[in-house]
């Protein structure tokens, strides 16, 4: 059996991850059934934000460690993907976020009318992560720091044959872990031309219904949806058209934007985010990791050096 320890997942959680375990000396190996950009990752809208996550202490925690690494690759974004971006967060008291932030979010305030007419909203200014620059960066940075990515398809556990073996299958986990605990929230998101907004925006109307405007460069993302149990990878006309409509309704400037494409994702939706070292039927040292809902992106450091530390350090 090869040594270190096999990372079953390529997605922000898996590639973040076997990042950490490499710059603590690991040997890793990610295994991935698809390359990054196909993944659920690379259709996140990639603001910092726990959202769709349990439980929401951890997830905070983690979150803010997270902010912490977000912060420091932003002062390289063209390289990262990684940006700080001021927008508003509608229904959110600044009080509330003040109570768990404890001042790791500066220049919070509410937003005024003109910025969010809907009532309370939030002023902020998160990191915004461009996934299709960031994807690509986290597998660099992981080959940098002695890691290697094999794209195979995993049909048990089991085959991974290393010591040690870490499991950020996400959806897939529901046949590698046996756990129907983790659903599919669907998500479909319209990219456009940008018309000329700087900002983003997040909005939940009445219904629980999401909608969000992110500027990304060259783009701007429209969204979304949040459909539980929904399996289907194929967008639907109606639901993109509902999406610009709300999304014009908050910033009627791009009713009239072209549409560059539709993507859409199935977040690895779990009661609450499984993070625990179990065993192999062989006995091996099994790590699962998964169920990050619609805030991998926003915990995936926190997380990562969490479930590192479950793996333990390296064989001497």
């Amino acid at each position: 059996m090869s040594g270190g320890v096999i990372v079953v997942g390529g997605g922000v959680i898996g590639l973040t991850t076997a990042a950490v375990l490499a710059e603590r000396g690991h040997r890793v190996r990610v295994w991935t059934r698809e390359p990054a950009e196909r993944t659920t990752s690379a259709v996140a809208g990639g603001l910092w934000w726990p959202y769709h996550i349990e439980p929401v202490e951890s997830a905070r925690a983690w979150a803010l460690r997270s902010l912490e690494v977000y912060e420091e690759l932003a002062a390289r974004p063209a390289e990262t993907g990684v940006r700080l971006v001021e927008g508003v967060l509608g229904e959110t008291d600044p009080a509330e976020v003040e109570a768990w932030a404890a001042g790791r979010l500066t220049g919070l305030r509410a937003a005024t009318a003109g910025e969010y007419p809907r009532g309370v909203g939030l002023w902020a200014r998160l990191p915004l992560i461009d996934m299709t620059a960031h994807l690509p960066w986290l597998r660099e940075h992981l080959v940098a720091a002695g890691g290697t990515v094999e794209e195979r398809a995993v049909g048990d556990l089991a085959e991974a044959d290393a010591p040690v073996v870490v499991n950020c299958s996400g959806l897939g986990a529901r046949e590698l872990a046996g756990d129907p605990a983790v659903r599919p929230v669907r998500g479909q998101l319209v990219v456009v031309e940008n018309p000329g907004i700087g900002t983003w925006l997040v909005s939940t109307d009445a219904d629980g219904e999401p909608t969000y405007l992110l500027p990304q460069p060259g783009r701007l993302l429209l969204g979304g949806t949040a459909e539980e149990d929904a399996w289907s990878t194929d967008p639907d006309p109606a639901v993109a058209e509902a999406i610009v409509r709300r999304c014009a309704a908050l910033r009627p400037e791009v009713a009239g934007a072209r549409v560059l494409e539709h993507r859409v994702g199935l977040r690895p939706a779990r009661p609450a985010v499984r993070l625990e070292r179990a065993a192999l039927p062989d006995g091996r040292p099994v790590v699962h990791h998964y169920g990050h809902g619609g805030a991998g992106v926003t915990v995936a450091w926190g997380c990562a050096e969490e479930a590192a530390g479950l793996v333990g350090p390296p064989a001497s």
